[in-house]
């Protein structure tokens, strides 16, 4: 292997933050993928999911705010939650423009055999609830402030 420059610390692999966020994000993508495969749901779905069992009968523009996915993006997802029969889109009785995202009566009863997802992953990551929350803390500021430096 090539000597190392310490003028090349920067353009280390080892070193970028953005690297070990982003080979986090596949392992985290391993562990859910059985936890998921059981309810039928992609972790993209699952999103999704998560926003409506916080709240039920929302439009698709707010779905996709909580989400930071464009209608594009979203539009396929819910196409597929609706075709499992979890969700229903309709118009909004006061602005057709409007489509509201609510769970069926089988999406309402998958939240409950998903209350076993978030302490799986938690036990997978070996961290407590302290450690975990003071993290995912930080990544969320840190996200935050590159936005903000977008203008976003």
């Amino acid at each position: 292997m090539a000597r190392k420059h310490a003028m090349d610390l920067p353009l280390l692999l080892g070193n970028q933050l953005c690297f070990a966020i982003y080979s986090t994000a596949h392992a985290f993508n391993r562990v859910y993928k059985p936890l998921l495969k059981r309810l039928g749901l992609t972790y993209p779905q699952y999103l999704v999911m998560l926003v409506l069992w916080e709240c039920d009968g929302v439009p698709l523009k707010d779905v996709g705010e909580r989400l930071h996915l464009d209608s594009g993006t979203l539009t396929p997802l819910l196409k597929r939650l609706e075709a499992a029969g979890l969700i229903k889109r309709t118009r909004s009785s006061e602005d057709e423009r409007q489509v509201l995202i609510a769970l069926t009566p089988q999406g309402q009863a998958l939240r409950e055999k998903a209350r076993a997802v978030p302490q799986s992953i938690l036990a997978a990551s070996a961290c407590s609830i302290g450690e975990l929350s003071a993290m995912k803390n930080e990544i969320v500021a840190l996200r935050d402030r590159l936005n903000a430096a977008l203008g976003e």
